[in-house]
């Protein structure tokens, strides 16, 4: 098993350049799949959920160029038609994957496909949106009839009308539906049951389809969307977009200013940003830190002190690991509440994330819909050696603890290759020799990695 060992380091004084967002990526990706012509994406995140993607579109026999050098992907679409319409897709334990591509092959219609993935993906919850799916005429179904991957996805028909779908398990049903429903026969109307999820992904979908020229008429509650059938841009001159920083990978190094009173500046990733996750930067503000957004990056100054804050993060989860990790350097106890949907990502994150905080000596009350996290008064002396549960996040949020403690290491670390290949890298490039030295401080040499 691959693990990773991280430097200690105080304190942080960095410019980072996070790869392109992926939840960007990967919406932009189906957009363009669907274009009549080609659309470059630049800034595109090369990772295994949108390597996935990709090989996804080769197996649809789409033309697809990926230049990781100059970090662009040119997708050349068939109008909302794939010229294979009979296919075994993987798709890893990417969600973004799965997902969209379930609804955009079941609106394409008169083809044959399943869509698998890792063990992990075949327990992860798609039964919402197959039932949407089948009130809009697919004929889609659970191979395994437990609402879960492997999917089928079969015959012939129309699709579209008006569907319900519930919105408190994952926003990606809602955005897969609304992804494909512009190559529908009639058009799709879509109502939401419940509350709805992370509702910035949702206000993301909708800006990158805006991007590609289509427009959803949405409730300014998010309860009800209307989107119009026969979408088809004409094909003709390239078309490029433009993928900005991810957010949720911004929030590893925004975190590594706030526990080591540093600063960690993002380029072209500002206030306005698509993605929700930029507010991660406002709950560390109010933790005590300074944050500066100007037209051009997003700055984060660790404060003198850091305090313990209740925080509803369902519009944030991405970021619930790295605020727990992060809780671990404050005053008084941390709330994060509202976030039972992230039991269902690649792992059960709430209790992941409760047992690997304990074995720094913090106190955690888990809850179905959250943890309460008070930090030890001193950390443990020896190696902490944190399991991941082969979840990138996991694993990245709390190597940016071991830039504070001693001796921490990351098990099975590869796992970042999901959305962030070259984190260990960025995070060992951050990295300050300490001008004064700590007692038990020890400090591993770039690359060091071993078998746990």
């Amino acid at each position: 098993m691959n693990s990773q060992k991280i430097r200690l380091s105080h304190p942080i004084q960095c410019t980072v350049f996070p790869p392109g967002s992926k939840s960007v990526t990967n919406r932009a990706l189906i957009c363009a799949a669907l274009s009549n012509g080609a659309t470059q994406l630049n800034n595109a995140l090369d990772s295994e959920d949108t390597q996935v993607m990709l090989e996804a579109l080769r197996m649809l026999e789409l033309s697809v160029q990926h230049d990781k050098k100059q970090s662009t992907m040119t997708v050349t679409g068939h109008g909302g038609t794939f010229p294979n319409a009979s296919a075994e897709i993987y798709v890893g334990n990417s969600g973004t994957t799965a997902r969209f591509l379930t609804a955009t092959l079941a609106a394409a219609q008169n083809c044959r496909y399943r869509i698998y993935g890792k063990p992990r993906m075949h327990e992860r919850p798609i039964g919402d949106l197959l039932a949407a799916l089948k009130q809009l005429g697919a004929d889609v179904q659970s191979e395994t009839k437990n609402n879960c991957p492997p999917v089928l996805i079969g015959g012939q028909g129309t699709f579209g009308g008006s569907a319900t779908v519930n919105g408190n398990i994952s926003s990606q049903f809602l955005s897969a539906l609304l992804l494909a429903a512009p190559i529908s026969d009639s058009g799709v109307v879509l109502q939401v049951n419940g509350d709805l999820v992370s509702k910035p992904y949702i206000q993301m979908t909708l800006e990158v389809m805006r991007a590609f020229g289509v427009y959803v008429n949405a409730a300014e509650d998010f309860s009800r969307f209307t989107v119009n059938g026969h979408y088809n841009i004409p094909a003709g001159q390239l078309f490029e977009y433009d993928i900005e920083p991810d957010a949720s990978a911004a929030s590893y190094f925004f975190s590594a200013a706030a526990i080591t009173r540093g600063s960690a500046t993002v380029p072209n990733l500002t206030e306005k940003s698509l993605q929700g996750d930029i507010d991660f930067c406002r709950l560390l503000e109010q933790m005590g830190c300074r944050v500066k957004f100007d037209s051009a990056s997003t700055t984060v100054i660790g404060g003198e002190t850091l305090c313990g804050i209740t925080a509803d993060m369902n519009a944030v989860s991405d970021t619930v690991m790295t605020l727990g990790v992060t809780a671990l350097f404050a005053k008084g106890t941390t709330r994060i509440t509202n976030v039972a949907h992230i039991r269902h990502k690649e792992t059960d994150r709430i209790t992941a994330l409760a047992k690997e905080l304990r074995k720094f000596g913090a106190a955690v009350e888990e809850w179905e819909d959250g943890l309460a996290i008070t930090p030890p008064s001193a950390f443990p002396e020896g190696k902490i050696a944190i399991d991941t549960y082969d979840d990138h996040r996991m694993a990245m949020s709390f190597a940016i603890a071991g830039l504070n403690i001693p001796n921490v290491e990351i098990n099975d670390a590869n796992c970042v290759a999901k959305t962030y290949p070259k984190f260990f890298d960025d995070l060992d490039a951050i990295i300050v020799p300490k001008s004064i030295p700590i007692a038990n401080s020890v400090f591993i040499p770039k690359g060091t990695t071993g078998d746990a």
